[in-house]
């Protein structure tokens, strides 16, 4: 966890907690600041004490630390002004983890529903359940202490521990889930305790009554919505008063608990002596409802004579012996009564050993009991005890593992205890280690004491509306009732106070938008002002209580996974003080936690996960900028180390090359991007697929520039987020520009993962700039690409392409197949049109046919290729006869070596001159070193097209003075005689011919590709490669131009010297 790093976070703003990625290093106090600087005894280290302190201030501020969660900016000035106030935490083990933890697990379903689950499913699965249950969380314990004792947690418990070790998105889905199952949990508590009042405590006190016996169940649910709600406005009264008041009745809520389990022990050993009284009458096998008759018999004796009983009556119509009217299973079977508690040494517990699976309505029977099988009248089904659910396996095992939840009570208090590193570990599997205990002591207990018939008896019909584990507990059944109501209602006032703190600290972290923490009231150590909402529905939301066995397990199963993934990575930062785990424990834990997700039930799990999943992707897509040195971040480090080490074994296979792409970028001198276009086309071209890698360079010297580069590739990073072009962005700083793109296209990508494609942009306007390193870098950078077999694009007009918000209605993209360079010309339209701007766009295919060439055959050749290419485009070959050099192209040729000739004529009298400058200030300034001074004093960081000649030096001649000596003024005299000379060499010169065919071709080639694709959206042309002799250099950008003129998007394509597009599958 990045909380024990000591480190200078780096990050921006929006990267986690700036408290939280350094929280010693304060560099608040200036007097310690002023004393560490001029220590005598660390003069060498004197200049960087202001970002590396003294062991001394480290230390002091470390014992000061306080592991209390830190909140959003707003809330770090409250809190800074409030330190003075704060006490620091001061619970230990035995308060702040282990009693807790016993009252949050123990609590509803060891009263209400344990003896039923024993009941139904028998001791011996019984057992199975709560063992899986507890080895569910006892592994998650184990777990949880590895991640707990790696570090300080501050207070968020379960969510502070996933989200630093799996992401802010893995924390945010589980910690809202977790406390979704919190507030579930307190729902569930509420009606427990609700069930107790209003069954077992005072039943006069409902307020709906049934119409008859079979309709109970629509009255008792109006009943505890009503009073669930007064019950929950009641605790979020005392919550609200302060949760000091809370703190103190949770000492009298575990008296009440652990009071109860004590009585429970006390009557199963006094049940071997001496048995609780509770009979329980059946009629033939089947049990009957006590509360519903006063005798157990047909008939009673009312001084001398028998008349027919209570029973009697409500099996038969008439009140005399008469048998006409009465039930006919009444008739033909006898009534008898049987002990409900028999005791420990009854031998009972060879019954109830095996399980009893109903379905609803099923009335409850005991198999040893004789009985004549007699079809009874429905109108008498009132009277017996029934099913009021049909049972299985699963369904028991999600009832049952809520009540081996809250083990993450310690947890949650982090914020509050001295010691959290020690405390929660041995706090935690303390209490589950006690609880497990209690629980199969009590399903031995309870099978081995108690008649099967009552053990499955859900509320207590058969022995007179009693609570079933309240008939065996000593010395009154009253002490059971009363203990587990005030534990039921101590635990949900424990969910109520602990759901806020857990909203809190995800609130803090700020990475879920609706959750900000200034639209929350702040909780602090002495009240909550904090309302939730979902408390106050939860009664009225039956069916949400089946998510919160879901939640839990999910937060269970993510603990574990965040333990394994981070010792599988073995990160140096994992070193956690608790020694006594395993990833196989974890793993193991994690696959429990998600089989029994499934088990419970299926369809909510996959709910549960399905909100996890949404909250997962709400949160990624509003951008949870937070860097915590999380687990994720680091398995994604392997897998990509792992991949790269796989891509080292060759080249791409044709099938699966795409173009991998190094953008070029130019920036202005404000350090803006000057061609967003580019961005826009790679977005396009790309659809979020394979690399693109958007790279600059700025002239100068690096520890000069370090600043501007960091300004550099935040300004591109940002356009490209806006472009939303998905990549890696990389600014150099060279002496040349040049160089620096050389370094570039050598240097970028890492192993495999290297760029395939270069995107340059066009130097516009080198024609009428005297100063030729535009095109020279342009040139070089194709000559740079060829030699490293990389495939070139060049957008030219790139400032009218398409935006990300146009769309094409319809329109070609021409595709001009002059010569094979691999394929390049055909796959590049099909990628694009994947793009929405041009998807409606049709693709049209031109190759060019010499007069020796069979067009006709050329063009059903060109089909089939495209055929089996799966390629829908249109065909054409255009037929280009021989025809004889215009005056126009001799012309163009002519101005253009005209031209040439000229501008190298001034550069040399420039470079003449210059060189005279240089002397003069050799002989001015005393050493070579100042001239180099001045020289470096006047560079400024060029653009990405430009550099300086390297044979020449720039001085600005407004900053050197001449002396005219004789000299000098006839060499200048010489020059001016020369002038009209040099003029009429550049009349009388005559143009090369391989020059003047060249520009025939490009004149011919663009009068074809003008005539055919005027109106086309995007024309993609094969890149003439540079000429072999450097000299012909500006005649090459001249017949670009002349190739490219009159069309408005231009892609210039170069292969890189490999097939990239095949035929086969």
């Amino acid at each position: 966890m990045p909380i024990n790093k000591v480190e200078i976070s780096t990050l921006p703003p929006g990267h986690g907690n700036h408290k939280e990625d350094s929280p010693f290093l304060s560099t608040s106090d200036s007097a310690s600041k002023r004393s560490d600087y001029y220590d005598k005894n660390l003069a060498l280290f004197e200049e960087e004490l202001d970002i590396r302190p003294k062991v001394s201030s480290l230390l002091s501020r470390l014992v000061s630390y306080t592991n209390v969660t830190q909140g959003a900016k707003e809330h770090e000035e409250a809190e800074s002004a409030d330190a003075s106030r704060r006490q620091s935490p001061n619970m230990g083990t035995l308060m702040g983890v282990y009693l807790p933890c016993l009252q949050n697990i123990f609590g509803v379903i060891l009263f209400l529903r344990l003896t039923w689950i024993v009941g139904t499913a028998g001791v011996v699965q019984s057992f199975l359940i709560v063992l899986m249950c507890c080895s569910c969380t006892m592994l998650t314990a184990i777990s949880m202490s590895a991640i707990a004792t790696n570090g300080v947690v501050p207070a968020g418990g379960a969510y502070f521990m996933i989200s630093r070790s799996l992401g802010p998105e893995f924390g945010g889905a589980v910690g809202l889930c977790f406390y979704l199952g919190t507030t579930f949990a307190a729902a569930m508590y509420i009606l427990g305790a609700i069930e107790i009042f209003l069954k077992y405590l005072i039943p006069q006190a409902a307020i709906f009554h049934p119409a008859d016996i079979h309709a109970g169940s629509g009255a008792m649910l109006n009943n505890m919505r009503v009073y669930g709600t007064i019950c929950l406005s009641l605790m979020a009264v005392v919550v609200f008063v302060g949760v000091k008041y809370v703190n103190k009745l949770a000492s009298l809520f575990l008296a009440c608990v652990i009071i109860s389990i004590v009585s429970i022990y006390a009557g199963a050993v006094k049940s071997i002596f001496h048995p609780p009284e509770f009979p329980i009458c059946m009629l033939g096998n089947r049990t009957l409802s006590r509360d519903l008759f006063d005798v157990c018999g047909k008939t009673v004796v009312v001084g001398n004579d028998t008349v027919p009983s209570q029973l009697w009556k409500n099996f038969c119509s008439s009140e005399n012996s008469s048998s006409a009217h009465c039930d006919e299973y009444f008739l033909h079977n006898n009534v008898t009564e049987i002990q409900g508690i028999p005791g420990l040494a009854s031998g009972i517990i060879k019954e109830n050993l095996w399980g009893d699976y109903m379905e609803k309505g099923q009335i409850l029977e005991k198999a040893s009991l004789p009985s004549v099988d007699v079809h009874g009248s429905m109108e008498t089904f009132g009277f017996y005890v029934s099913a009021d659910i049909a049972t299985s396996f699963t369904l028991l095992v999600g009832i049952f593992f809520p009540s081996a939840t809250g083990i993450m009570a310690g947890s949650n208090r982090s914020g509050d205890l001295r010691d959290a590193q020690k405390s929660i570990p041995i706090g935690t599997i303390l209490a589950i280690t006690t609880t497990s205990l209690v629980y199969f002591s009590s399903v031995v207990l309870f099978g081995a004491c108690i008649e099967g018939v009552v053990l499955r008896d859900k509320f207590g019909d058969a022995v007179n509306k009693n609570l079933v584990v309240g008939t065996l507990s000593w010395p009154s059944p009253w002490v059971i009732v009363i203990g587990s109501f005030f534990s039921t209602v101590g635990a949900g006032l424990q969910s109520l106070t602990g759901a806020p703190r857990l909203l809190q600290a995800i609130a803090k972290d700020n990475i879920i938008p609706f959750l900000r923490v200034r639209d929350l009231l702040i909780y602090d150590r002495k009240k909550i002002y904090q309302m939730n909402t979902p408390h106050l529905f939860s009664p009225w939301c039956f069916s949400s209580l089946q998510y919160q066995f879901e939640f839990f397990l999910m937060c269970y199963l993510f603990v574990n996974l965040a333990c394994a993934v981070q010792t599988l990575l073995r990160t140096p930062n994992w070193r956690p003080r608790f020694r006594y785990y395993h990833w196989a424990l974890s793993f193991l834990g994690m696959s429990m936690c998600l089989a029994l997700m499934f088990i419970s039930s299926w369809y909510y799990a996959i709910v549960a996960m399905g909100i996890a999943g949404m909250i997962y992707k709400y949160i990624e897509y509003q951008g949870a900028e937070k860097e915590w040195g999380d687990g994720i971040r680091g398995l994604s480090l392997s897998a990509a180390r792992y991949s790269l080490l796989r891509l080292e074994a060759g080249p791409p296979h044709t099938k699966n090359w795409r173009p991998q792409l190094l953008v070029l970028l130019k920036l202005d001198e404000d350090l803006h991007v000057k061609y967003p276009r580019m961005l826009t086309f790679a977005s396009q071209l790309k659809a979020g697929k394979g690399l693109t890698i958007v790279g600059s360079v700025i002239q100068g010297n690096f520890l000069e520039c370090y600043g501007e580069t960091q300004a550099s590739e935040q300004a591109i990073k940002n356009m490209m987020e806006i472009e939303r072009v998905k990549g890696f962005c990389q600014v150099v700083v060279a002496s040349k520009v040049r160089e620096g793109i050389a370094h570039l296209i050598q240097s970028c990508g890492l192993g495999g993962m290297k760029h395939n494609t270069v995107v340059m942009g066009w130097p516009y306007g080198w024609r009428q700039s005297e100063d030729p390193r535009a095109w020279k870098t342009f040139i070089n950078t194709v000559r740079c690409t060829t030699a490293a077999h990389l495939a070139l694009m060049v957008p030219k007009n790139v400032s009218f392409y398409p935006s990300n918000h146009e769309r094409f209605s319809d329109g070609y993209i021409d595709v001009w197949w002059i010569v094979h360079d691999g394929g390049m010309l055909m796959l590049l339209p099909f990628l694009l049109k994947q793009h929405k701007v041009w998807r409606k766009c049709k693709m049209r295919i031109f190759t060019v046919a010499q007069m020796d060439d069979n067009s006709i055959q050329m063009k059903k050749d060109l089909a089939t290729f495209l055929y089996q290419l799966r390629l829908e485009a249109e065909v054409e070959v255009v037929e280009m006869h021989d025809s004889d050099i215009s005056a126009y192209t001799y012309e163009r040729t002519l101005m253009m070596e005209q031209r040439s000739q000229m501008l190298k004529q001034m550069r040399l009298s420039i470079a003449e001159r210059d060189r005279e400058v240089l002397r003069h200030s050799l002989l001015k300034y005393a050493s070579f070193a100042q001239l180099v001074k001045d020289r470096h004093s006047l560079i400024r960081m060029g653009s990405l097209y430009s550099d300086e000649e390297e044979e020449t030096i720039e001085v600005l001649p407004e900053k050197n003075q001449m002396t005219w000596t004789s000299e000098k003024m006839e060499a200048e005299r010489r020059n001016r005689n020369n002038a009209p000379e040099n003029f009429r060499e550049l009349i009388s010169i005559k143009p090369d011919q391989s020059n003047v065919r060249r520009m025939h071709t490009a004149v011919k080639l663009n009068e074809v590709i003008v005539n055919r694709s005027h109106d086309a959206r995007l024309v993609l042309l094969n890149m003439p490669g540079p000429p072999r002799n450097q000299e012909g250099d500006e005649n090459y950008m001249e017949f670009l131009e002349v190739l490219t003129e009159g069309l408005e998007r231009v892609l210039l394509v170069r292969g890189g010297g490999r097939e990239v597009i095949t035929i086969y599958s």
